[in-house]
């Protein structure tokens, strides 16, 4: 079965182009002209990505994020924003509301591919598995990542805090799991990058800054221990 995308845009060439590129590019894609529209299908869950425009009627592409965000069947589906807004305001607000990447318009359709690409490797939406793949994954536990109060369960993907839940997006636990398996080094944006979007998508040193802020304040006292140093990058600190 062929990965399913949808396409939230009121401009019908922007949808008709990214379209016909992304169902040559394997998937399935279908479209919306409206947040109101797409809100109103009844088979949201089915998809494993939006692609959503900023600039649309009565309700933005910041409306529809916030509103699928809040619905267990959603909560998890990877953001894409395609949006002629490219101010910084705009980004930031994009990546809190907790969108996975954002892009400014006019785009280049090779760099949307390889961000596409990106979104689902990392959300293991876009991998064919067979059914013995995956009773052999169900079948490896990965032990928890654990620092004095602070613990990463990688079967659950959950972050806990003196054994409360917090609610991260997928980027901070991906940011978060890479700096709990790799502390007590300063690493680069780009290799931040790297190891945790991987070599095939652009990604602005703003989004590592905008995700390493939202994590600082999410874990309130172990904040401390994400460390930065002008001019070099972040890392994981083992200290009191």
């Amino acid at each position: 079965m062929r990965t399913k995308i949808l396409v939230i845009d009121d401009e019908e060439d922007v949808c008709e182009i990214l379209k016909f590129n992304l169902e040559k590019d394997g998937y399935q894609v279908d479209c919306a002209y409206s947040a109101e529209e797409a809100l109103d299908m009844d088979n949201l869950e089915s998809y494993s990505l939006f692609m959503v425009d900023i600039m649309m009627g009565q309700l933005s592409g910041f409306d529809f994020a916030s509103r699928v965000r809040n619905v267990t069947a959603t909560e998890d589906t990877p953001i894409l924003f395609c949006s002629a807004l490219s101010d910084e305001d705009c980004v930031v607000k994009g990546l809190n509301i907790g969108a996975d990447d954002y892009v400014t318009k006019p785009f280049n359709i090779g760099e949307v591919l390889a961000r596409v690409r990106a979104i689902l490797r990392r959300s293991g939406a876009a991998q064919k598995r067979s059914a013995s793949d995956i009773i052999e994954e169900q079948s490896i536990y990965e032990s928890d990542v654990v620092f004095k109060g602070l613990r990463i369960d990688r079967n659950d993907k959950e972050c806990y805090l003196d054994n409360e839940l917090v609610t991260l997006t997928r980027t901070e636990f991906d940011i978060m799991l890479f700096f709990l398996t790799h502390r007590n080094r300063i690493y680069s944006r780009e290799e931040i990058i790297k190891n945790v979007w991987g070599d095939d998508v652009v990604v602005s040193g703003r989004t590592i800054d905008t995700n390493i802020t939202r994590l600082r304040k999410k874990l309130g006292e172990y904040g401390k221990y994400i460390v930065t140093r002008q001019g070099f990058g972040y890392g994981f600190k083992e200290k009191d």
